[in-house]
């Protein structure tokens, strides 16, 4: 299957159990928008653990995850096939390029700059 990532999005990384979506490359440099918030949505077969050594269940549910941080995510389902993953996972782009998704909320510590430059770059009427 052929990934056609939305205005705004690059496909990062394309392999069999695993691809990974990155919003805006070229603005999270460093300036405004510092490397690690660089939004990312992974598509993984089996639950994606971020912890070293730790061991991933092989299943045939796939997942999809949004990172805005490398400990704020966006978990909006499972996904029976990596075709209904991939589409939900470009699906999850759109909306969050049209300022859809309430990242605020996925915060526990509120980042009122940082938010009000990511409301600009996703046009997000705050």
């Amino acid at each position: 299957m052929e990934i056609d990532p939305p205005a705004g999005w690059r496909l990062w990384n394309e392999a069999n159990e695993r691809v990974i979506l990155a919003y805006r490359p070229d603005v999270f440099d460093g300036g405004s928008f510092p490397p690690p918030c660089l939004p990312t949505v992974y598509v993984t077969r089996g639950q994606r653990d971020r912890r070293p050594g730790g061991q991933r269940t092989e299943t045939d549910t796939w997942f999809v995850t949004l990172f805005l941080e490398p400990e704020v995510e966006y978990d909006p389902g499972r996904f029976e096939s990596r075709a209904a993953a991939i589409e939900g996972a470009v699906a999850l782009c759109e909306r969050f390029g049209a300022g859809e998704i309430d990242y605020r909320e996925l915060y526990q510590v509120p980042r009122p700059a940082y938010f009000e430059a990511l409301d600009e770059l996703t046009g997000t009427d705050s």
